[in-house]
Parts: C-alpha cells; sequence; structure tokens
C-alpha cells in the first residue's frame, strides 16, 4: 500500500455563475499540481447549463490529462463526452450507469460508510468506491459519518481504488492519504482555500505524498 499514491480529486463548487472566470481558476489550480479528475457536480441544475459547464470546462481538464466525471448523470455524461459519471445511492443504478455510459467510460458508487455496499459495487465493475462523508461539509448535506479505518480496510483486500470524500482539507488531507485512500475528493478545500486554488493544490500534494510514506507504519 505504501507505493500507491494518492492523487486530488476535484468537484466544481455547487453553482458556477461565472464560467469563464471559474474556467480561468480551474486552469490555474491544474497547472499548479497533479491532479486526477474534476467532477462537475451540478445538482438541480438544467440541462442546459450543466452541458454548458461540461463545454466550458472538459477542454481545460483534458487539456491537462484530467478525467472529467460528469455527477448523477449518465445520460449527459454520454451524450456531452465526458469520461465518466459518478452515481449516488439513490440516483441511476451502477447497471443503468454502464449500460448508458457504457464500457470505455468510468462509473464511481457512493457507498457512503458501508464495506457491504463498495463491495457490492466493485464486484458489479464499479471503477471506484467513493467513502464518506470523513470530516464536517457544507457542500452537500452529509448525515452519514465514516471513520479512516474504513479506508485501511478497504485496502487490505480490494483492488478497486477508494475515494475519501467529505470535509477534507489541507489539514486533514495526510491523515486521509495515510488512512489509505486513493483519491481525495475536494470542493471547498480547494476552492475556498485562503491562499488560492492553485496554492491549495500545491499543498494537497504535499500532504498527500507525507500520507502516503506514512501508510503501514
Amino acid at each position: 500500500m505504501a507505493d500507491l499514491p494518492c492523487r486530488l480529486y476535484l468537484i466544481t463548487p455547487p453553482r458556477l455563475d461565472d464560467l469563464a472566470g471559474f474556467g480561468r481558476t480551474l486552469a490555474q489550480a491544474l497547472d499548479a499540481g497533479d491532479v486526477a479528475a474534476l467532477q462537475i457536480r451540478l445538482k438541480d441544475a438544467p440541462d442546459e447549463l450543466i452541458a454548458a459547464a461540461v463545454d466550458a470546462l472538459m477542454p481545460i481538464a483534458q487539456a491537462r490529462d484530467v478525467a472529467v466525471i460528469l455527477n448523477d448523470r449518465p445520460d449527459l455524461a454520454a451524450r456531452l463526452g465526458c469520461d465518466g459519471v459518478h452515481v449516488g445511492q439513490e440516483d441511476a443504478t451502477l447497471a443503468e450507469a454502464r449500460r448508458i455510459v457504457g464500457r470505455d467510460r468510468m462509473v464511481g458508487v457512493t457507498c457512503h460508510d458501508s464495506l457491504h455496499l463498495a463491495m457490492e459495487a466493485a464486484e458489479r465493475g464499479a471503477d471506484y468506491v467513493a467513502f464518506g462523508a470523513f470530516f464536517p461539509t457544507s457542500t452537500k448535506a452529509a448525515p452519514i459519518r465514516a471513520d479512516a479505518d474504513l479506508l485501511t480496510g478497504w485496502q487490505k483486500d480490494m483492488v478497486v481504488p477508494c475515494v475519501a470524500i467529505g470535509g477534507i482539507t489541507v489539514a486533514t488531507a495526510r491523515q486521509m492519504a495515510a488512512a489509505g485512500a486513493d483519491f481525495l475528493a475536494v470542493s471547498a478545500g480547494v476552492w475556498s482555500h485562503a491562499d488560492g486554488p492553485a496554492a491549495a493544490v500545491k499543498a494537497f500534494n504535499a500532504e498527500m505524498a507525507l500520507g502516503v510514506g506514512e501508510r503501514g507504519d
């Protein structure tokens, strides 16, 4: 487990009122350090706004080898050419999402604090599973709280990557990486960082590297 990196999985702010401005901020953040994926998460936004966000942000991300994941909507992910889709327990099922987006796109699944749900998702072909929330978060309603030991337990027996999500900041990134997260899903921890998103990406990468070095200690 110690040799596996932990990488950043960015999630957009819940509202994007200035797409052009956010696109510039995103480019600066992605140029500041390693980022594996960008999830476009615009809950309850009309399809045309989601499509506009994908059209504006996907070229910025993909030009930097950052995968673009659309939240909730496998139909739009397939139509708009996203690299994958993320579904929650109350969204489309994994089987439905896979049928819609095909075998060549990623499908990730929210599993809250449940190893059982995660194992089911892995057995059914999920490309990654997401656990959380690990900390209080203002980005979304997250009544379920997960423990970092969940990540360690997952890594002992499973090969499907796991994502830690929920209130993760630079201050807690090292802990999550040390526990065994393959990816840290972060929204406000980057976009609302006191020194700006680019500085946050640099800081996250530094802390995650330290955490990976502590695995198994």
